[in-house]
């Protein structure tokens, strides 16, 4: 049976259109395109003729034409519209044009990297020039390393590996940075929040470094959609960028279905199991023999539903090899594997956590399952992207899980489908992030007094400071290096500080093994002794939390219960930056600083949550100092309320709207905080907290700030629209928590919201 046929056969079936929330046809469209420029080298086009590639699309024309007239660009299109060929047409012209000209590529991925090479070499092979091409990566053998630095035409890494293994020994790259022409930044929607702060100064160090060699390299980046993809991209590289955003390829028909699971349980808001229902469907493919992609939010949901579905197709004599897992943790030879698998065919069903999501080759699969929304549209769109890559009918089908977010979602799929709410946001400003790289940058090339980084008007005042801790040591009219530690090393591109820290298994007697790491402000909740702590599906008991050489030791252990500790919290206002009131409701923004000590744990069964007693907890009490947006209710919005009613409704109102921002941020929801007072020590009054989870702020506070009541409008919309009769997890938590009137109060503080 083929796909079209299925697809009848689906639209039949009672026990399946039951379910599905929304069915969406995109019908197919022809593409747009442009005749090689005259620009362009007569080997690379007899090179993509042979190659199948007769005509550029019109985006593929835009970008040469944008490249050969030295701007920045980024290029946001769906996946598989031939994003690649944006940069690598431009890049190949210029180095057959001048032969010392070099590139630099960046790939979040090493298995992104390692797709993206293998598609220039073949491009190179069919032109017949010598245009060395290297990965530079923790995995090149250092007898290549010395080649990559000296010969390398293009070199591609990941920016990782820029930070600490390429800038600081620049003087061994003089060949790049002297002629480097191009830098190219490949899907920059992952590099948002933390990660991509600290990008952005990554590439504040490169410019300047690039400054020093007199070479004054073009940016090319490629980004999924996103809301704000100029804003984005000029803020990771700290310079005006065009965008290019018309499609110009051919997509063929594709259906998208929100395939909601019916409800076991109306009064809680239990639906059936999302995995259970994602095997089942899986298994219509792989009965049907259709080429999927499964895709699930876990390495645990991964390994269940890849067992479930070999199961199906398992021979005689055992095997099951059409139907494989993909995720981080597999080695590289094995996922390499895989992907030649599934490009010619021979592996019909791939399970993977979002490891598959970016732009790796993986031939052409017919249908994409989705186990739980992904948490952004861009996201979705890109694991979307991973069916019907050769432009035939393709099938998509959203099954979405009893969270709140899933719900929403599926709930209200002209959200989805009309607009791009998420913002990408970055705050390379961060006076923690600012701090660390600048300690990195004057490593690198020492300051000359008045140098401004990145024009920050703090750079003199931070360079003194740092002279006056002995790091830097101001000689003539240059500030250099003093201090004996490398800066990179202790710098993780994903961390603000660098103080993270380690989770060591010691189950082992005489083996040690590092399986983890936590940021300081989460590890007091979940590594104090004696917390059960979970990685991977296995249980460990914390035996020791060392605050002084950030470790903890956890020994490997199979219990009953599970821990959950007792976290007292208050925030301090330091600087009220911005204020709006209407409506009886005072929003603002400003700098606080958040005090965290845990006091206790306590012991609960797994399977009935029965208290089984509690314990102590000694550790210090932790200050984060960041930033944060609140709502303060004035009291004739809150008279008429018990306190019971009013702290449930606060309560509710808090879990929606932890749901509901993380879609409008692009953020992880542990990114932020959300907390309620019923009364605040800082106003006095009924107040409504979010916090940006990271020292110093990342700018998502801010953001809300700016949104007003565009938030508050979901808010209401998740809770009003929900089915359950008092609370359930779906949108404002069970009713055992909030109370009978908790969900009634939460609606009408958030009409309140909407309009303020």
């Amino acid at each position: 049976m083929n796909l079209n046929q299925l697809l009848d056969r689906l639209k039949s079936d009672p026990s399946f259109m039951e379910n599905v929330a929304y069915w969406k046809t995109i019908p197919e469209s022809e593409g747009e395109y442009a005749e090689y420029p005259a620009e362009m080298n007569p080997l690379m086009v007899d090179a993509l003729k042979k190659h199948g590639v007769y005509r550029l699309y019109s985006h593929q024309m835009e970008s040469f034409r944008l490249a050969e007239e030295k701007k920045d660009f980024c290029v946001v299109t769906p996946t598989a519209s031939g994003k690649t060929l944006c940069y690598n047409l431009p890049v190949l012209n210029e180095i057959i044009r001048n032969p010392d000209a070099r590139a630099l590529y960046l790939f979040p991925t090493k298995a992104l990297s390692a797709d993206q090479v293998a598609e220039l070499y073949d491009l190179i092979e069919l032109m017949g020039i010598d245009i060395k091409t290297y990965t530079y990566d923790g995995d090149t053998p250092t007898a290549a390393r010395r080649a990559v630095r000296q010969a390398g035409h293009i070199v591609v890494t990941n920016p990782d590996m820029l930070h600490s293994g390429i800038l600081p020994h620049h003087t061994k790259w003089v060949k790049l940075f002297e002629n480097l022409k191009y830098i190219i930044i490949d899907e920059i929607h992952v590099y948002r929040g933390v990660f991509g702060s600290n990008l952005s100064n990554v590439i504040r160090r490169l410019l300047r470094l690039c400054q020093f060699y007199g070479s004054n390299p073009q940016f090319i980046l490629c980004s999924a959609t996103i809301a704000n993809p100029a804003d984005f991209a000029e803020q990771i590289i700290g310079r005006p960028v065009t965008v290019i955003d018309k499609n110009g390829a051919p997509t063929g028909e594709k259906h998208f279905i929100f395939y909601n699971p019916p409800i076991v349980n109306r009064q809680l808001g239990i639906r059936r199991s999302s995995v259970q229902e994602t095997v089942w469907l899986a298994s219509k493919m792989v009965d049907n023999d259709i080429s999927t992609i499964v895709f699930a939010r876990s390495r645990v949901n991964v390994e269940v539903i890849t067992r479930r579905l070999k199961d199906r197709v398992r021979e005689p004599l055992g095997n099951s090899g059409r139907v494989r897992g993909y995720r981080s943790g597999y080695l590289p030879t094995l996922r390499r594997e895989i992907e030649r698998g599934l490009r010619d065919g021979s592996i019909r069903t791939v399970v993977s956590t979002n490891a598959l999501e970016l732009g790796v080759d993986i031939g052409q699969l017919d249908v994409c399952i989705m186990c739980g929304y992904p948490g952004t549209i861009a996201s979705t769109w890109q694991k979307a992207g991973r069916a019907g890559r050769r432009h035939d009918t393709s099938l998509t089908i959203l099954v979405a899980s009893s969270a709140g977010l899933d719900q929403y979602i599926v709930n209200h799929p002209d959200y989805f489908f009309l607009q791009s709410p998420e913002n990408a946001l970055v705050q390379p400003d961060n006076l923690y992030v600012l701090m660390n790289h600048l300690k990195c940058a004057a490593y690198e090339l020492p300051f000359g007094v008045g140098e401004s980084y990145s024009g920050n008007p703090s750079t003199k005042e931070l360079l003194e400071y740092l002279t006056e801790e002995h790091i830097l040591q101001l000689n003539g009219d240059r500030y250099y290096w003093t201090a004996e530690e490398f800066p990179a090393a202790d710098l993780s591109l994903r961390s603000v500080t660098s103080e993270n820290f380690l989770i060591i298994d010691i189950s082992n007697a005489g083996h040690r093994q590092v399986i983890g790491e936590m940021d300081r402000f989460t590890a007091p909740m979940l590594l104090h002794e004696h917390a059960i702590y979970l990685h991977e599906g296995q249980q460990y008991q914390v035996e020791k939390l060392d605050f002084t050489e950030k470790k903890a030791y956890v020994r490997a252990v199979d219990v009953d219960y599970f821990t959950d500790a007792d976290l007292q919290m208050s925030m301090k206002v330091i600087d009220l930056l911005k204020e709006y009131k209407n409506n009886g409701i005072s929003m603002a923004y400003g700098e606080i600083v958040v005090t965290w000590l845990v006091t206790m744990f306590k012991k609960f069964k797994l399977d009935t949550r029965e208290s089984l007693g509690f314990g102590d907890v000694n550790l210090p009490e932790l200050e984060l100092p960041t930033e944060s947006c609140w709502w303060a209710f004035s009291p004739e919005i809150t008279e008429g309320y018990s306190m019971d009613s009013l702290q449930g409704g606060m309560l509710g109102l808090a879990n929606a709207l932890r749901q509901i921002l993380p879609m409008y941020l692009m953020c992880a929801p542990h990114d932020l905080c959300v907390s309620y007072h019923v009364k605040d020590t800082f106003t006095s009054l009924p107040t409504l907290i979010v916090f940006d989870n990271y020292a110093g702020g990342i700018g998502l506070s801010e953001k809300i700030y700016t949104l007003r009541n565009l938030v508050f409008e979901d808010v209401h919309s998740l809770i009003s629209n929900c089915p359950c009769e008092n609370g359930c997890p779906s949108c404002v938590g069970p009713s055992s928590e909030v109370g009978a009137d908790g969900k009634r109060v939460a609606i009408e503080l958030s009409e309140r919201l909407r309009r303020l």
